[in-house]
């Protein structure tokens, strides 16, 4: 009965939220502040900067009437909305507005179902928001179309290939102020997905290699060990009284 339960509510909490409807993110999460100032200046067309492993700021060059759907998985093959928050719209002469206004204002919108949360924007500009994303997995949907560049958090590298990966192909990367830029200069749909690791990991990874190693031929030589012995108490008992030289002189080889 628990798991029927148990069953049912999760089948039934897609369906009340659709009864309930969706809404809008609140004032106080599309107005705050962001955690570091937009780079509104970047050249790119889409601009996603990991200041942590647990957030990103998004900077997106759009054009007037842009919709854009915004979502990520919530398990069990199912959608909810992406927590964006502290969203900025800039206007092509410069002008900033908050989210507030850009929800508000006459050609602009920022709309939440169950599923997703659409944001419109008024005018050609630059639309900038702030998401949680997966340490050391960054993967995020390519909304617009054009170049993009991600920028990790300091000190975490993608070029231990164990450790790392960058899709779609085509990718390159260079390291500035200690921090690695990964850019394409055409992306066209898909996802972007940069894999990476903090430098500490390697360290972590190379003492667990020597510590396995050492263990593995400590347990090798052991058990060579006790094979001897073994060997050694049966000829004593005259179990082997009738050895080859052959199998002899394998034996005590080093």
């Amino acid at each position: 009965m628990a798991v029927v339960a148990l069953v049912l509510l999760t089948v039934t909490a897609g369906c009340l939220a659709f009864v309930t409807g969706g809404g809008e993110p609140d004032d106080a999460t599309l107005d705050r502040e962001p955690a570091e100032p937009y780079e509104f200046d970047s050249d790119r067309d889409a601009l996603l900067t990991l200041h942590t492993a647990s957030e990103v700021q998004v900077v997106y060059r759009v054009e007037a009437n842009d919709t854009f759907r915004f979502a990520t998985s919530s398990g069990l093959g199912t959608e909810e909305p992406l927590d964006i928050a502290a969203v900025r719209f800039q206007y092509q002469n410069g002008t900033v507005i908050n989210g507030t206004t850009l929800r508000d204002s006459a050609d602009g919108d920022i709309d939440q179902t169950p599923d997703e949360v659409f944001v419109t924007v008024p005018a050609d500009g630059k639309l900038a928001f702030s998401a949680s994303a997966t340490p050391r997995r960054f993967s995020m949907p390519a909304h617009v179309e054009g170049s993009y560049a991600v920028i990790l958090p300091p000190s975490n590298r993608i070029d231990f290939f164990l450790f790392s990966n960058t899709a779609p192909g085509g990718a390159q990367s260079e390291v500035i102020d200690d921090r690695v830029h990964v850019t394409w200069d055409e992306v066209s749909g898909g996802t972007i997905v940069v894999q990476y690791y903090q430098q500490r990991d390697l360290f972590i990874f190379g003492g667990a290699v020597v510590i396995l190693s050492v263990v593995a031929l400590g347990g090798l030589y052991y058990y060579r060990k006790k094979i001897d012995a073994l060997y050694e108490a049966r000829i004593e008992m005259g179990l082997d009284t009738e050895v080859d030289e052959e199998r002899e002189d394998e034996r005590r080889k080093p």
